[in-house]
């Protein structure tokens, strides 16, 4: 594809407990527009799974991304989502003139970019990328609760309610528990709270 071309990035899954960060990109097509964007986190399950469908149809571009567990606990959250948001704006396969960012960081993507504080409700291209990423990791968060059974991942999605907090406690940690976040750190340990804090957001 040619021309000036602008993206929207977003992420999910910075507050849970378990599981990877997501990050999607997408450039839509304004000759396509796709009505009832808005930030994933205000649309129902069954809104949010019909405009995946139109943004994955409609977009000029589109690309979804991850870092996952081991990268979070070595790089702490902030870091492995802002490598997250890299990829995926690497994996559009173009290359954007301009990328906008929901939040306030915007990481070195090569080219100019914005971060636009509640972004993913004022930009339609970021509303979509919200979109893409929450599908995404639930999707996967879905997947990994087969794998791993008992911590209720397919409903909680890895945010630390409090069925989550008591499974963990009685099952201890999975493979998939980022352990540089306090409660799962404190379950392993003084050898193990050596590590960062742990946010409170639920992106």
């Amino acid at each position: 594809m040619n021309g000036p071309w602008l993206a929207g990035v977003d992420e999910a899954g910075r507050g849970p407990l378990a599981g990877p960060v997501t990050a999607a990109a997408v450039i839509l097509d304004p000759a396509r527009p796709i009505l009832g964007l808005d930030d994933s986190k205000r649309l129902t399950p069954l809104r949010r799974a019909a405009l995946e469908v139109e943004i994955l149809t409609s977009a000029r571009a589109w690309a979804v991304a991850w870092a996952d567990v081991a990268e979070i606990d070595a790089l702490n959250i902030l870091n492995a989502a802002l490598l997250a948001m890299r990829r995926a704006v690497a994996a559009l396969g173009v290359s954007p003139h301009e990328v906008l960012v929901d939040g306030n960081r915007c990481p070195d993507f090569g080219c100019p970019a914005r971060a636009i504080v509640r972004g993913d409700s004022l930009v339609p291209a970021i509303s979509a990328a919200s979109i893409l990423a929450k599908e995404a990791r639930d999707r996967e968060l879905v997947r990994l609760d087969g794998l791993y059974p008992g911590y209720g991942l397919a409903g909680h999605k890895g945010y630390p309610t409090a069925a989550h907090i008591a499974a963990l406690r009685r099952l201890g940690p999975s493979p998939i528990h980022r352990r540089s976040f306090g409660p799962v750190r404190d379950l392993l340990g003084p050898a193990a709270r050596a590590g960062d804090g742990f946010p409170t957001d639920r992106s």
